[in-house]
C-alpha cells in the first residue's frame, strides 16, 4: 500500500503563502496523476488542483491564479505553492494518487492544516 505523507500547512495571515508538499512510497510515482484534495470544517473533501503523468494541469476555479501544482518524480514528492491566501482556504490539505485515466485510489495521508487567519 502507497503511503502518503503532507506537510507544510500551518497558520498564515490573509494575503500570505504557504508550500505545501507531499511524499508517496511508490517507486512508479511518475505514472500517478496527483491531486490536492481540502476538507473544510463541516464539509465535503473536495477536489481542488491536479497534475497529470504528461504535466497537465486543473485547477478549480477558487484557487485559480493563487494556487500552483507542481511535481518532483525523482523525489516522489508533489507540492502545491499556495499564495494571496484567503480565509476560505482554511482546510485539511490531503494528496491523492489516480492512475492515468484519473480514476483515484483510496490512499489517504494525514493531511495538512491550513488556517487563514487574522
Amino acid at each position: 500500500q502507497v503511503q502518503l505523507v503532507e506537510s507544510g500547512g500551518g497558520l498564515v495571515q490573509p494575503g500570505g503563502s504557504l508550500t505545501l508538499s507531499c511524499s508517496a512510497s511508490t517507486r512508479s510515482f511518475g505514472d500517478y496523476v496527483i491531486g490536492w484534495y481540502r476538507q473544510a470544517p463541516g464539509k465535503q473533501r473536495e477536489l481542488v488542483t491536479t497534475i497529470g503523468t504528461d504535466y497537465s494541469l486543473f485547477y478549480d476555479d477558487s484557487i485559480l491564479g493563487r494556487f500552483t501544482i507542481s511535481r518532483d518524480n525523482v523525489q516522489n514528492k508533489v507540492y502545491l505553492q499556495m499564495d494571496a491566501l484567503k480565509p476560505e482556504d482554511t482546510a485539511v490539505y490531503f494528496c491523492r494518487l489516480g492512475n492515468a485515466n484519473y480514476k483515484w485510489y483510496d490512499y489517504w495521508g494525514q493531511g495538512t492544516q491550513v488556517t487563514v487567519s487574522s
